[in-house]
């Protein structure tokens, strides 16, 4: 907590030897946090840099009441969120009572497959629901915030998400049977 006190200071004063070793010491978790969101490694790039531009100027406003990490990857979920929204057309309105959701996988493949096998299948996703799943199921947001969060109804969110569940249970299947 010392030493982060101290990197954040040096930074502040624009010492940009802090701030390249604040950029290397988060960069790498944030990069895997801004992959999750994006289609492929150049716009996990782009959300990268640009969520770093915003934690230097809003470092500042940083309030050592919890921890920096989640600080910082908040800002980057937000960046990715923002990012996905310029692009993004989310269904405004979608019943959850359409979507099936069934649970045959069997979970030896789940053990099979590598943490990047399972992001490519992700990433094959629509941008909509690769975004509310990653803010759903890893990052653990309720579907009021994510509703919040996107400008949609909880139940456009709790529909693509069950949606997004069925879609990954087909990819999973698939990669199952190879």
């Amino acid at each position: 907590m010392h030493s982060e006190k101290k990197i954040i200071e040096k930074c502040l004063k624009n010492d940009t030897k802090a701030q390249e070793s604040f950029y290397r010491l988060f960069a790498p978790t944030m990069y895997g946090v801004c992959l999750r969101f994006a289609k492929n490694r150049m716009e996990a790039e782009d959300i990268l840099q640009e969520g770093f531009i915003k934690v230097f100027s809003f470092l500042k406003n940083y309030r050592s009441d919890g921890s920096l990490e989640g600080w910082i990857r908040k800002i980057m979920i937000n960046t990715a969120i923002n990012y996905y929204r310029k692009n993004v057309r989310f269904a405004k309105e979608a019943n959850i009572d359409e979507y099936e959701v069934k649970q045959n996988i069997n979970e030896n493949v789940i053990d099979r497959l590598a943490a990047n096998e399972l992001l490519k299948i992700i990433n094959t996703l629509p941008d909509n629901y690769r975004l509310i799943f990653n803010l759903g199921a890893i990052e653990g947001f309720t579907h009021k915030e994510i509703g919040e969060m996107l400008d949609i109804p909880e139940n456009t969110s709790k529909s693509q998400l069950l949606r997004t569940r069925s879609i990954l249970q087909q990819k999973i299947k698939e990669f199952e049977n190879k």
